[in-house]
């Protein structure tokens, strides 16, 4: 029997998945339950197992195509004599991923109108709501747009090839009298953020010349792109830099890191020290535990804090969930686990949402700061330099110290320099005057 291997939902707002990789080769002997193929979305990436054991008898979606969910991408023959649906259904993950460019130059895009009547825009079966939303915000005429996906399909890549063509239809908002909040009966709406289409800042005809290779970029490093170029967009940054004194706690570390792996089977980090010290921080300044939406600033109660990891291919952020609630080896063991986890593409999708302050850790790669980008929809991200040891001054005396520099990269329209100095002196004064027991 055959049985067919389908597209997972990795989310609930997830409509189509791009193969990034298939683990086996037809004529393979596969088991069930064993990692078949990779796909990426613009949340994570996830190895896909087998959901029957047998022979890969055909593999109908090649590496790097995008098809909506539940499409048959490949058969497995158990031994039987018919064909019988399979598949995986993961839970859910993020948004539809766009198909990979090909290696020569691209084309230039098309807006070539198809024979979609207006009213199928709401067909929720053709077209997904983010591609409508993004459509509304870059006032393209869905009408007017080809559908390159399956089934004639309009992907996200299609709206942003026709609203770089200008194929645009005039903007609602331009032809309707502005709604004041007591005539709506409502608050004033916020402005929905425009999609900023990835864009060269020189002419195609100056990027490619002489000796050269096109590496199209992979799912993850387009949506990494896309969220970096909007934050800049979006948020006013602004750093702000402070200096800790890492002896105390190398020195607590040094005494439990033994114990603390042999009672809890994962090993004592210098992060789950750093994740601490920012909670005590952002109790105390609630502002930086914050998101802006239009005129309005979101406080969350909750802190969850997301911590950058680096992957091969690019960078992922995963959330630690509740961290004020975690006592310290609970800490450790999040931090251990997701990072783990999102270098063996096992994470969640929830697992990469709802964050509301972020940390990335250049120092472990020798760097000695940074000023990194605010992770959307946070105000705010903490960069940890490299530990090292160098000669500072002591009670009016020279000595020998294993300092580390923090840079705090915020969002100007909510925490002003003040509250950000202040918050970096009490991440500071916790590093500086650790008395929490770890064993």
């Amino acid at each position: 029997m055959a049985v067919e291997v389908v597209m997972p939902q990795m989310g609930e707002s997830i409509f189509e998945g791009t193969v990034t990789k298939w683990l086996k080769k037809p004529g393979d002997r596969v088991e069930r339950d064993e990692p078949l193929f990779e796909i990426s979305t613009d949340k994570v990436d996830a190895e896909i197992q087998s959901p029957a054991a047998g022979v890969l008898k055909e593999i109908k979606v090649q590496e790097g195509q995008t098809v909506p969910i539940r499409t048959v991408v490949a058969l497995i023959d158990d031994g039987g004599g018919t064909t019988a649906p399979g598949g995986t259904e993961s839970k859910p993950a993020g948004t539809p991923a766009a198909p990979q460019s090909s290696a020569a130059p691209p084309p230039a895009p098309s807006a070539t109108p198809r024979s979609l009547a207006p009213a199928a825009e709401e067909d929720s079966g053709h077209i997904s709501p983010l591609v409508r939303r993004l459509a509304r915000e870059s006032h393209v005429d869905l009408s007017a747009v080809r559908g390159t996906g399956a089934g004639g399909r309009i992907t996200k890549q299609d709206v942003l090839a026709a609203a770089a063509a200008g194929a645009a239809a005039p903007s609602p908002a331009a032809t309707r009298p502005p709604v004041s909040p007591a005539q709506s009966g409502f608050a004033a709406v916020p402005r929905a953020v425009p999609h900023v289409p990835l864009e060269s800042a020189v002419p195609r005809e100056r990027i490619y010349f002489g000796r050269y290779e096109v590496q199209p970029m992979s799912v993850m490093r387009q949506r990494i792109a896309e969220h970096m170029v909007l934050s800049k967009l979006v948020s006013p940054h602004v750093y702000s830099f402070d200096e800790a004194d890492m002896s105390r706690i190398i020195g607590v570390r040094e005494g439990a890191k033994d114990e603390f792996e042999k009672r809890h089977g994962t090993k004592l980090t210098f992060m789950p020290f750093f994740v601490r010290a920012c909670v005590q921080a952002l109790r105390s300044f609630p502002t930086v535990n914050a998101s802006v939406d239009g005129n309005s600033i979101v406080l969350h109660n909750d802190i969850n804090i997301g911590i950058a990891v680096a992957l091969d291919n690019g960078l992922i952020v995963p959330v630690l969930k509740h961290a004020d609630e975690k006592n310290f080896v609970d800490l450790q063991r999040g931090v251990t686990d997701l990072a783990e986890r999102a270098r063996s593409k096992k994470l969640h999708p929830d697992e990469v949402h709802e964050s509301t302050f972020s940390i990335t850790n250049p120092g472990v790669f020798g760097g000695l700061m940074g000023l990194p980008i605010i992770n959307q929809p946070n105000v705010a991200i903490l960069a940890i330099g490299a530990i090292q040891k160098r000669p500072v001054a002591v009670d009016d005396a020279v000595a020998v110290r294993s300092m580390v520099y923090l840079t705090l990269s915020y969002d100007h329209r909510v925490v002003d320099g003040a509250v950000a100095h202040q918050f970096m002196g009490r991440v500071k004064q916790q590093l500086e005057s650790w008395e929490e027991k770890l064993l």
